[in-house]
């Protein structure tokens, strides 16, 4: 009884270190992702503000539009 009881403790303590490796390397990729989106988020934002900051086009928009002449 002994012996089975110790070869589960064993067997137990395996599957917790193995799980503690698996929580770490998950841990680490969170972190790089995290880090990956907060840098496109911040190109996105450079990306937005050029667009923003660019001359208007040519284009009226629907409030400067002249009404077709049927009206």
């Amino acid at each position: 009884m002994n012996n089975a009881l110790q070869s589960q403790i064993d067997e137990l303590e395996t599957k917790i270190a193995f799980q503690d490796a698996t929580i770490e390397e998950l841990n680490q990729e969170v972190i790089k992702l995290n880090d990956l989106v907060a840098r496109q988020q911040y190109q996105m934002q450079l990306i937005v503000d050029k667009l923003l900051a660019m001359e208007p086009s040519n284009i009226a928009t629907q409030a400067e539009e002249t009404p077709p002449p049927h009206y």
